[in-house]
């Protein structure tokens, strides 16, 4: 790896049920440095947000997680690790193919179809992030997903295979690029490329039917948006969602 840190321990292995539980049980174990890559080949039980389960083909897709021993990541400040990933993946996904966006919180889209997603995991002590690991899943050369998914692969975009190995060194290299620059640019960068910020969408808040404006993301994580009367709030993911597209 072209990396300084993230991805120099590298722990290949060929199918398990999921890297962030694998890289859960080698951080107890004292197994895992900080920048240390858990990749599975096939990954039988990959969760996404909320409990779904996150679809990936055997030797086809890229499902690793990359872990953090941070020294000054405050617990209040924890969403800055999604951030991170979520543009990391977008810069990768963005140098293939145009239409990519950031779906809120760390769904990766191209055009209405998601092709990466991020679920993270930390260990709290106190009011600092003792632990993270952060679990990606890419769609590489997948194809043929359930028309219910809304899904897609770099390889269905564009029509061709791609080098798996070389997708992780570039990822790797722009999750190390994010981590190292200014928490007030990757809040900025990881806001511009949000999908449908700055239009109308249709949510479901608190279980019921609305149309808002995204705006912005707060330090907590929580959406920021605009209502059709003009009022501005802010709602996490336990009372917002985007309605099916």
């Amino acid at each position: 790896m072209r990396t300084k840190v993230f991805g120099r321990q590298l722990i290949e292995l060929a199918r398990v049920e999921s890297t962030n539980t694998i890289a859960a049980e080698m951080i107890t174990a004292g197994h895992l440095d900080h920048g240390a890559v858990v990749l599975a080949h096939e990954q039988t039980a990959g969760r996404g947000q909320r409990g779904r389960t996150w679809h990936s083909a055997p030797g086809l897709d890229l499902t690793f997680s990359i872990v953090l021993r941070p020294e000054t990541l405050r617990a209040e400040d924890q969403f800055m690790l999604v951030r991170c990933a979520a543009l990391a993946v977008y810069d990768v996904v963005a140098t293939y193919l145009p239409d990519v966006r950031i779906k809120w919180p760390n769904d990766i889209l191209v055009g209405r179809r998601k092709v990466a997603g991020i679920l993270i995991r930390t260990e709290v002590l106190g009011d600092m992030v003792r632990s993270a690991i952060i679990g990606i899943g890419l769609n590489v050369n997948s194809s043929g997903f359930e028309e219910g998914l809304v899904a897609t692969s770099l390889c269905m975009e564009l029509g061709r295979t791609l080098d798996r190995n070389t997708l992780l060194e570039e990822l790797c290299l722009r999750f190390e690029h994010q981590w190292g620059r200014n928490n007030t640019d990757v809040a900025g960068a990881y806001a511009e490329r949000l999908w449908a910020r700055g239009r109308w969408a249709d949510v479901a808040l608190d279980g019921a039917p609305a149309v808002v404006r995204p705006m912005d993301v707060d330090a907590s994580g929580r959406l920021i948006v605009e209502h059709e009367d003009g009022s501005v709030q802010a709602y996490g993911l336990e009372r917002l969602r985007f309605a099916p597209r």
